[in-house]
């Protein structure tokens, strides 16, 4: 220690002490040398304590005039900054240099701790000249522990400000060592004394990170809290269990962050905590929703530290953290699924991992979509993390969400998948993973999303975008696209084929008619109304590829009027360029060129993406034939799956083979086995492709007398495709050695497929060798006794070998009558058919079978015991008619058709089966006709439950579609349309075939159930033809079904039976339990009539009949036999579960549900059949809703036309209508038989107007009209009602009853009231209720005898209009006394007027055209104009 230098303290300290007021300068001066001084004196360090005490006295001596200078001038809180740092650090190190002893008396401490606390204050300015002082101060306090001295003078409010000030000074950017001396001096006051103040303090800071401050201070906080856990843990504990236990009861602020500090609290010292987590559990259980979210947060937070093992030292916290994945609030639950999806990422290895996927999977399952959603989001997030180790349960559960009931959920499903399989798919490419059937199911499932018909943005136009531009990563190489096509194709089920299939045909569709715009856009004469229907047809065209058409169709049609060439350009060069990476090059400056600003830019980006070549291109086609020629796949599995997709792909777009012809020709060398869809692939770039004929021929030629059945069909094609006509002579070289081949006996079975096939494809080849041919199918395979062919082998069916070879034969000749390209066969059919009617029959006729043109008779040569063999014939039979109803319908007899259908009865089911399945898929591919539904009609008695259900559903999808399509055909001017384009028509057929039945019940049986048992298939088609729900609620098709069935019975019962006369009773029978069944069926009436005045019967059914023998008919068959009939089978027929569509269930008018089928029928009784004798006097309604009753009495009368006969029969047809029957296409070759509106019973009749006037059931005059469909002339027919409102008053007061269709029954009650606005009555009923009804669209009569006026329906002098005349009461009377014998004359009258006057009567109800009804003799006319009579209203009960 340097005396001098303590002279010089000393000395100023002196000094200064005698000054009265020193000055700034002096001070400042004075304390620059003494800090300089002081900072070079060291703490005394002897070791001897008296030696110590000597060195400290003797400095307290040195600096005791110093200290009391400071003192009395107050320096410690002089107003200058620089003089009080200066005296701040000769404070701080008076503390250090007399340490342990206190520099100042206590009263004088107080205000040097605060000038101290002053310095801290400004340290946050680490710019500051000053601030290395500062921290000189700091690090000297923290080194002396001086602070502490202010426990000892009750400074505790200074001790709360200072760790207020550390805590808002410290910063990120400060020095360690300056972090050091802080918490170094907060951490000595804490080890001496804890406060519930300062522990408030550090809480506060702890949490201030969260709160938007800085970091410092909270990792301050945490470092104290670490430092003094002990001495904290008691503070820190009761306030935390406080606010745990009861929160509302803690006073301090901070009870908000009680969670928060919580979680930082486990961060820096767990340890303290162990009290506090399991009171968690009690949070989790908690009634209120918030609470339990924050402490689900705060779980999720804790278990982010794997180390400190929660999940294993709490369990129960654990588990009942994965419950509230479970809890009843939607909130919690998706709190949970993001917490717990953090956990699984911060340790997916570990024990509670498991545990924690399963809980997450089971919330893919949720009820709420919500909570689904983000199920869906947190699987995909961790399957993208961490693709190699996922679960492949959990993948799959994700991708069923893409049919998940809420659309929000599927499609962002559908983005997240598609997210993780393009993840997956560059982790492949790069090798990190292999290809896996879980990750490759989600483009399967993304593609099925195409069969979604309740979600327009998941149908095929949509998806083909998503397939085409968001399934695989943009620069994802060609090679690892095809092999991932090829993986994924090998999983591909049938219907993920026919979806990616439907999206490749739009997308080809599409191309191919815009190639056709733009070549009909470069012809000159564009503005031509030629021209105009050619773009607005190509228009709609194109749009049905877009999600939205109509817009679409708006869009195409401004770019057409657009002068600008480029964009046509471009778009010409996409759909010609076959490579995906040139086309991506070619959209990317089409489309920057035209802009975004451009107005249809959306438009046009969508328009290029399907003109271009996105899903697969050349590149995709030279890929995967390189990968099967090189053997690159690895798998002969995967082998014959690329074929598959090969074939897919060009079946599609065969040009994008060109370029790859050497690798293709590659397939056909001897080393490779070939594969049947390879010859196929062939068949389908043949024409596209530059090859050489000589190539390829030689191995067809082998294929076409070695190979399979399969490979010979397609080999044959592929020729045809190779060649052109002037190389046809190859079919004839190829034919004649199958002939020797078959003549050898080598390989029948596949020599007789490369035959017919031949024959389809050159008929003239075959033609030239037919009698040799159809000689030895003939002589040497039908006859033959037994055959044997090594290519053919017996299988589990049953059917022998020789059994086969029949079968193989007879496919045969039927295709050699079924030429492709429309060629004409120039030979006889007949014969084949006989074959076939001799196979179709039963019984011995097997063993000696039928006799041909060729002689001798012809034998099948299957044994009397060989019944499944029998079966097999039958089944094939039935099979070749279904084939030649192709083109040869009109040739099939009766015969031929009855037994064909009646293989739906066959006493072998699998024959019944086979055939309704091959039935109903050409029905459904409508390339047979419609007649060959009956089958399902005949199958829905069978007694094989399901074969039983699909006859149902067969019957009620052909229903469906056929009705949908026959009304567009209707509808469309181009094509036009007919009531035998409509399913109702097969009563036509069906009734025949029930009329020839052997089960037909004799004559004397009287028993209901036997006949409605008997009549089921007919029933049953009308119960689902009179189902609303069958068409999906659309019940303008259930109206005109009605109708339709109507007209067709009536015209049935005009008819006798063209084959059996005698069987004509029983015709008419069916007719008339027909007419009973829609009439008892359809109970809410037609909204929509069609008036037909002509109905085709197919002549080789039905023959005319006279008007004198109509009532032939079963003579106990009476009308009430026939009512009972329908009512033994309503009470016993159900439809089976599952036959109507998810959306069929809708609402009538009357707004009661439809019939479900699968459910139980109930029908109300109607009113009985009306019969042929009954007077044409108008009767009171029969209870259904008028303007929607069936004419039952629109009789026809019959004509004939025989196609291809000298002699026409015809009754009462019309020149028209002979037009009309000779474009018409009989169903059979003996022509049709044309019923038509009968003089008599075709009369159209005025309405009865009893719901505005008084009269009961009487008619005032009516008028006759020859209503003919054939004319094209249109009558209209108004109502002049210019005096109707004086009418409808005149009713107020009376009382009426109104006929209710609900209840069966008449209401009574008072018109009290009259609005003329809307044409309605207010009546108030008997039973209290008050109705609001249209009298126009009711059936009411007037119970008192009041003075109304009368409407009468009478000629007006303006041609074709009807008008009204008011009478008065006398007329009424006179009316009432002479009805019946009124009603006839006028009708007769009326005859004569009208004869010369024809009706076109259209097929579809449209303003201010007639509608044609009838409720008991004579049909009604009611005028639907809108400006002459009120339309039916709703009733609205008050």
């Amino acid at each position: 220690m340097d005396e001098s230098s303590l002279q010089l303290i000393s000395g100023i300290g002196a000094k200064l002490e005698q000054l009265t007021r020193p000055s700034k300068d002096v001070i400042v001066k004075s304390l620059r040398k003494v800090v300089s001084v002081l900072s070079q004196i060291e703490q005394p360090s002897v070791v001897e304590v008296a030696t110590k005490a000597l060195v400290v006295g003797k400095l307290e001596d040195v600096t005791k005039p110093l200290r009391k200078s400071i003192v009395k001038h107050g320096l410690s809180n002089h107003t200058d900054k620089d003089v009080r740092l200066l005296v701040a650090i000769c404070v701080s190190e008076f503390f250090r240099i007399l340490a342990p002893q206190p520099p100042f008396a206590d009263k004088y401490l107080r205000d040097m701790f605060k000038l101290i606390l002053s310095m801290f204050m400004e340290l946050a300015d680490t710019t500051s000249a000053f601030f290395s002082r500062r921290v000189k101060i700091l690090e000297t306090v923290a080194q002396c522990k001086c602070c502490v001295i202010m426990l000892d003078i009750d400074c505790s409010d200074l001790i709360l400000e200072m760790f207020n000030i550390f805590f808002s000074v410290v910063r990120e950017h400060h020095q360690q060592s300056l972090i050091n001396d802080i918490l170094s001096i907060m951490t000595h006051i804490l080890n001496e004394e804890v406060s519930h103040q300062l522990t408030d303090v550090i809480l506060r800071n702890l949490v201030q990170e969260s709160k938007g401050a800085t970091s410092a201070a909270s990792q301050l906080a945490a470092s104290v809290i670490q430092s003094c856990a002990e001495k904290l843990q008691p503070f820190v504990c009761g306030f935390l269990t406080s606010c745990s236990l009861d929160r509302d009861a803690v006073g301090s602020e901070l009870k908000e962050f009680y969670h928060e500090i919580v979680l930082k609290l486990f961060q820096c010292a767990p340890e303290m905590l162990n009290a506090i987590i399991p009171n968690l559990t009690q949070e989790l259980m908690t009634d209120q929703v918030d609470v339990r979210i924050k402490a689900v947060n705060l779980i999720g937070k804790l278990l982010l530290r794997p180390e400190y093992r929660l999940a294993q030292r709490y369990h129960a916290l654990f588990v009942e953290f994965l419950k509230r994945l479970c809890d009843k609030s939607s909130e919690v639950r998706v709190t949970a699924l993001q917490c717990a999806k953090a956990c699984y990422l911060a340790n997916p290895s570990g024990i509670e991992s498991h545990e924690l996927l399963t809980a997450i999977e089971d919330r893919l399952l949720d009820f709420d979509d919500k909570v689904r959603m983000q199920a869906v989001i947190v699987a995909c997030e961790l399957a993208g993390s961490n693709l190699k180790y996922i679960s492949s349960k959990l993948i799959s559960e994700v991708i069923e969400r893409l049919r998940d009931k809420k659309i929000s959920v599927r499609k962002k499903a559908l983005q997240k998948v598609m997210e993780v399989y393009r993840d997956y798919c560059n982790k492949c490419a790069e090798g990190h993973i292999t290809m896996c059937d879980h990750f490759e199911q989600i483009p399967c499932k993304v593609l099925m999303l195409c069969y979604d018909k309740d979600c327009k943005e998941f149908r095929s136009q949509n998806i083909e975008l998503v397939v085409a531009e968001e399934l695989f990563p943009v620069l994802l190489p060609v090679e690892e696209r095809a092999r991932h096509w090829i993986h994924l194709f090998s999983l591909f089920s049938p219907l993920h084929v026919k979806a990616l299939s439907a999206i490749l045909s739009q997308k080809r569709r599409l191309q191919t008619e815009m190639r056709n715009y733009l070549a009909i856009r470069k012809e000159k004469e564009n503005s031509s109304e030629d021209m105009k229907k050619k773009l607005k047809s190509s228009f709609v065209k194109m749009s049905a590829s877009f999600p939205d058409p109509s817009k679409a169709e708006e869009c195409f049609d401004k770019l057409s009027q657009m002068k600008d060439n480029n964009i046509f350009t471009s778009l010409g060069l996409l759909l010609d360029e076959v490579t995906l990476k040139n086309a991506l090059v070619i959209r990317d400056k089409f489309l920057k060129v035209i802009g975004d600003k451009h107005p249809h830019f959306e438009f046009l980006q969508l328009l290029s993406s399907k003109c271009s070549f996105n899903i697969f291109d050349s590149e995709h086609v030279c890929c995967i034939l390189s990968l099967i020629s090189t053997s690159g796949l690895g798998s002969n599995n995967l082998e014959a799956f690329s074929i598959e997709l090969l074939l897919v792909i060009i079946s599609n777009f065969p040009s994008l083979m060109r370029g790859s012809e050497l690798q293709f020709r590659l397939l056909f060398e001897e080393k490779y086995l070939i594969h049947d869809k390879i010859i196929q692939v062939l068949a389908k770039v043949g024409s596209h492709i530059s090859v050489n004929f000589s190539d390829f021929y030689p191995v067809l030629k082998k294929i076409c007398l070695e190979g399979t059945r399969t490979q010979s069909k397609y080999a044959v094609s592929a020729i045809a495709s190779l060649i052109d006509v002037p190389k046809q002579y190859v079919f004839t070289e190829l034919c004649e050695e199958l002939v020797d081949s078959l003549h050898s006996g080598q390989n029948i079975a596949t020599v007789l497929q490369s035959l017919g096939c031949i024959a389809q494809y050159s008929v003239s080849t075959f033609e030239d060798l037919d009698q040799e041919i159809t000689q030895h199918v003939y002589k040497n395979i039908f006859q033959a006794k037994s055959l044997d062919d090594l290519s053919v082998t017996e299988d589990s069916s049953g059917c022998t070998v020789t059994c086969k070879l029949k079968i193989y034969g007879l496919k045969m000749l039927v295709k050699s009558f079924l030429p492709h390209r429309g060629s004409q066969v120039n030979r006889q059919i007949n014969p084949l058919l006989g074959i076939l009617l001799k196979m179709l029959q039963k019984g011995d006729m097997f063993d000696n079978i039928f006799s041909c043109t060729y002689g001798d008779p012809l034998d099948l040569g299957l044994h009397k015991g060989s019944a499944s063999d029998k079966a097999y014939i039958r089944l094939a039979a039935a099979k070749s008619v279904l084939q030649l109803s192709r083109r040869w319908d009109l040739h099939i007899s009766p015969d031929i058709f009855r037994f064909t259908i009646l293989m739906a009865k066959d006493s072998s089911s699998f024959v019944r089966r086979l055939f309704l399945d091959k039935t109903h898929k050409l029905l459904k591919e409508h390339v047979i006709p419609i007649r060959y539904a009956c089958a399902f009609t005949l199958a829905t008695s069978d007694s094989l439950k399901d074969l039983q259900h699909d006859s149902f559903k067969y019957m009620v999808e052909f229903i469906k579609e056929y009705s949908r399509e026959a009304r567009i055909r209707q509808t469309s001017m181009s094509q036009g349309g007919s009531i035998m384009d409509f399913p109702a028509y097969i009563v036509v057929f069906l009734i025949h075939l029930l009329v020839h039945d052997a089960g037909f019940p004799s004559e004397d049986c009287q028993d209901e159930a036997m006949y409605a048992q008997f009549c089921g298939p007919l029933l049953s088609f009308l119960n689902a033809s009179m189902n609303s729900s069958v068409v999906d609620g659309d019940l303008d098709l259930v109206n005109n079904a009605a109708l339709y069935l109507n007209y067709i019975f009536r015209a049935i019962k005009r008819a006798k039976d063209a084959v059996d006369a005698q069987r004509t009773p029983r015709l008419h029978f069916l007719a008339d339990i027909g007419i009973s069944a829609v009439n008892s069926l359809h109970r809410n009436g037609i909204s929509s009539v069609c008036t037909l005045g002509t109905i085709l019967l197919p002549s080789s059914l039905y023959k005319i009949t006279p008007m004198e023998s109509e009532e032939a008919n079963l003579k106990f068959l009476t009308q009430s036999f026939v009512e009972r009939v329908v009512h033994v089978f309503k009470s016993q027929v159900s439809l089976p579960v599952g036959s109507v569509h998810k959306r069929g269930r809708k609402c009538h008018e009357d707004g009661t549900l439809n019939m479900v089928l699968g459910k139980q029928v109930d029908f109300s009784t109607c009113g009985a059949l009306e019969t042929h004798k009954r007077s044409t006097r108008m009767e009171t309604s029969s209870g259904r809703r008028r303007g929607h009753v069936v004419p039952p009495n629109a009789l026809v009368s019959i004509g004939s036309h025989n196609k291809g006969f000298t002699e026409e029969l015809e009754y009462g047809a019309s020149n028209s209508s002979e037009a009309a029957l000779e474009k018409r296409q009989p169903f059979s070759s003996s022509g049709s038989v044309t019923q038509k509106p009968s003089q008599m019973e075709s009369q159209v009749s005025t309405q009865k107007f009893e719901r505005s006037n008084a009269l009961k059931g009487n008619i005032g005059a009516g008028k006759i009209i020859n209503a003919e469909a054939s004319n094209s002339r249109k009558v209209k027919f108004n109502i002049a009602s210019k005096e109707l409102p004086s009418a409808n008053e005149v009713l107020i007061g009376q009382r009426i009853k109104v006929w209710s269709t609900f209840d069966s029954c008449f209401h009574s009650g008072t018109v009290d009231d009259f609005n003329p606005e809307n044409n309605t009555h207010k009546i108030t009923c008997d039973n209290g209720e008050v109705e609001i009804l249209c009298l126009d669209s009711e059936s009411w009569e007037t119970i008192s005898d009041c003075s109304l006026t009368e409407r009468e329906v009478v000629p007006s002098d303006k041609a074709n209009t009807l008008h009204l005349r008011q009478c008065g009461k006398d007329t009424l009377d006179k009316f009432r006394g002479d009805a019946n014998q009124q009603s006839k004359t006028k009708l007769n009258m009326e005859d004569r007027k009208f004869r010369s006057r024809k009706v076109p009567l259209s097929e579809k109800r449209k303003k201010g055209q007639i509608l044609s009804r009838d409720l008991s003799s004579v049909s009604e006319i009611i005028n639907i104009d809108e400006d002459a009579v009120a339309k039916r209203t709703r009733r609205r009960k008050l």
